[in-house]
């Protein structure tokens, strides 16, 4: 048969007199191409669902909506304060995680003339290779991957945070996944992994909070400056509805991105000499605000190599230049739980209440003493410009 004989199943199926055993084949030729490696597909309900179930009611939305404006105004150096982004590295527990919550609230309040507090209340987790994927992919740490259940938890964690007075901090993973939550979270991040990616860009430019891009796994900043440039700009994408219904997404862009310093592979990178550069290359952007006026420092990975005990000298050396009146950090991020270091994760009953199961964290009492030695230091920057 020459090319312009083949006939093609579709065009049986539209010849006249086409027969069921045509369509059937049409069929099975579907079922031999497509999914060949899917297992299953479990409908998640709408988005909109979840929230009515699970409303952010007014008092919750008022702390959000101020907390959001106080970030950005310290992000743009319209306010002198320093944004402290604190808390577990994930949270698997969520009873340890509101508890931890209930400790930090007292403190955020009594230091809120110097710091904008902001806890870290982590769900999805990127891992390198494999491992645990955080609380919504697997809430129950055990491989089940109960992602109905893990959603519906992840929001009354983030609800409970907002209960106890703290505004709370994510990092977009997933690119449905903020349809769910996001309208609880004060701050969002895009890692280190994704900030080249061009989904997570595209999420970030319509995303209602700041956003904060990592420097690459290198230690390349450029790309996290041109993550911001990127989202700052309008795109159109596929995504979700409120429904769950595939979508066009339209997006404003997102003028309030700015750069994370979280070291990378050749260390850290939190020197002055290396928060000088990074405002380099962002001054080069031209977009101003918030990705020109500063940084945040991420005390934790690259820049401590992931150990806790270093990660609170790293703390305790930009405390001291920030007393001597060192400008251009604007945040600082720090991973910390109730207790100090990591173990592997596994069954709740197996686990030490209150300690990672990803990365180390520094313990409360560490946490408490180095946030009231940042806001004495944010006190000493301040006198040093009156």
């Amino acid at each position: 048969m020459t090319m312009s004989q083949t006939v093609t199943s579709d065009s049986l199926a539209d010849a006249p007199g086409a027969t069921d055993a045509s369509d059937l084949r049409k069929a099975e030729l579907l079922a031999e191409t497509s999914d060949l490696r899917i297992r299953a597909l479990d409908a998640l309900p709408a988005p909109r669902a979840v929230r009515l179930a699970q409303p952010l009611g007014t008092e919750r939305s008022d702390l959000v909506t101020t907390s959001r404006r106080e970030v950005r105004d310290v992000l743009r150096g319209e306010d002198d304060r320093l944004l402290a982004i604190v808390g577990p590295c994930s949270v698997h527990d969520p009873a340890a995680a509101l508890d931890y919550a209930a400790r930090l609230a007292p403190l955020a309040r009594e230091l809120a003339d110097d710091l904008v507090v902001v806890m870290r209340v982590y769900f999805e987790k990127p891992r390198t290779t494999v491992g645990w994927k955080g609380l919504i992919n697997d809430p129950h740490l055990d491989g089940t991957h109960d992602v109905r259940h893990g959603l519906r938890l992840a929001r009354e964690v983030l609800l409970g945070v907002l209960d106890a007075g703290v505004p709370a901090a994510t990092e977009f993973l997933e690119p449905t996944s903020p349809q769910y939550i996001a309208d609880a979270v004060t701050w969002g991040a895009i890692g280190a992994r994704n900030a080249e990616s061009q989904v997570h860009r595209q999420l970030a430019s319509g995303l209602s909070m700041p956003v904060g891009f990592k420097n690459a796994t290198d230690g390349d900043v450029q790309i996290a400056v041109d993550g911001c440039v990127t989202a700052a700009s309008e795109h159109t994408f596929f995504g979700a509805d409120s429904e769950g219904r595939a979508a066009a997404v339209e997006t404003a862009g997102n003028p309030d991105c700015h750069v994370i310093l979280r070291g990378g592979r050749g260390g850290p990178n939190y020197s002055p000499q290396d928060v000088a550069a990074a405002l380099d290359v962002a001054a080069r952007s031209g977009l101003g605000g918030a990705v020109e006026a500063g940084v945040i420092v991420d005390a934790s990975h690259g820049n401590s190599g992931k150990d806790h005990v270093r990660q609170a000298a790293v703390v305790r050396e930009i405390a001291e230049r920030l007393a001597q009146g060192e400008h251009g950090i604007t945040g600082l991020m720090m991973e910390s739980f109730l207790v100090g270091g990591a173990q592997a994760p596994g069954p709740l009953d197996t686990l030490v209440y209150g300690q990672s199961v990803t990365d180390k964290c520094m313990d409360w009492d560490t946490t408490e003493g180095l946030l009231r030695e940042l806001a004495t230091s944010v006190r000493a920057r301040r006198s040093t410009i009156r």
